[in-house]
């Protein structure tokens, strides 16, 4: 079973879709974004309500356990600026959420000895990017998360890993005014956007490698 967070729109809505195509038991979890299609395979769950995230685990009959967090939140500001409570939203949704979904999960996997943990990270946190405090926060603490359960579960059949992405052709990509994608198109060594099938690619990579445990992918065209 395969369970994909955010997957009601942007990247991961694309995975969702691909795994779908593929005839694989999905289900994609949404909050606001209600999806347009396949109705049946989602379920609208708001990640920051632990009961929540319970009874849906135990409402369903789970084999085989791939989580892949793709869901996210950004409050752009530059940090003597940013909204105090804006920041504690976006760990909130960013890295707790995540890690209560994994936690929940962890005695499933555990018990089958098989799981699958890919936690979608970012760029933004290993460059820098200005106004993204929170963000960058939230999204580097799945690093450090991602190993220590890597490392806990070693000996369970169960891997956990991060994929740091870049600047990708798909979702909030859209939003930015066509000089700025230029500018940031230019600081991309490859001197192009990511294409999401190199994202899939990835994961269907880390679900088939079980020796590939606590360490992080870079989808980035080369930043650094």
């Amino acid at each position: 079973m395969i369970i994909i967070t955010g997957a009601s729109r942007g990247i991961g809505n694309y995975i969702f879709n691909y795994f779908l195509e593929k005839d694989d038991a999905v289900i994609g979890i949404y909050n606001k974004t209600k999806p347009k299609s396949h109705l049946s395979n989602f379920v609208c769950i708001d990640l920051t309500d632990q009961n929540a995230i319970e009874k849906f685990i135990y409402s369903l009959s789970l084999k085989d356990v791939v989580l892949i967090n793709a869901a996210g939140v950004s409050f752009a500001a530059i940090a003597h600026k940013q909204s105090i409570q804006q920041f504690k939203d976006t760990l909130e949704l960013n890295s707790v959420a995540s890690f209560t979904l994994i936690k929940k999960l962890l005695p499933i996997m555990r018990k089958q000895n098989y799981g699958r943990i890919i936690n979608i990270s970012s760029v933004v946190p290993q460059i820098g990017t200005p106004g993204n405090v929170a963000y960058a926060a939230s999204k580097a603490a799945l690093w450090g998360m991602s190993k220590v359960i890597a490392i806990e579960n070693a000996t369970k059949g169960i891997t956990s890993n991060c994929l740091n992405l870049g600047y990708c052709n798909i979702g909030m990509i859209e939003t930015i005014p066509h000089d700025i994608l230029k500018r940031i198109i230019e600081t991309i060594p490859l001197k192009r956007l990511c294409e999401p099938h190199n994202i899939t690619n990835a994961i269907e990579f880390l679900i088939a490698s079980e020796y590939v445990t606590g360490t992080e992918i870079n989808i980035n065209g080369g930043m650094y």
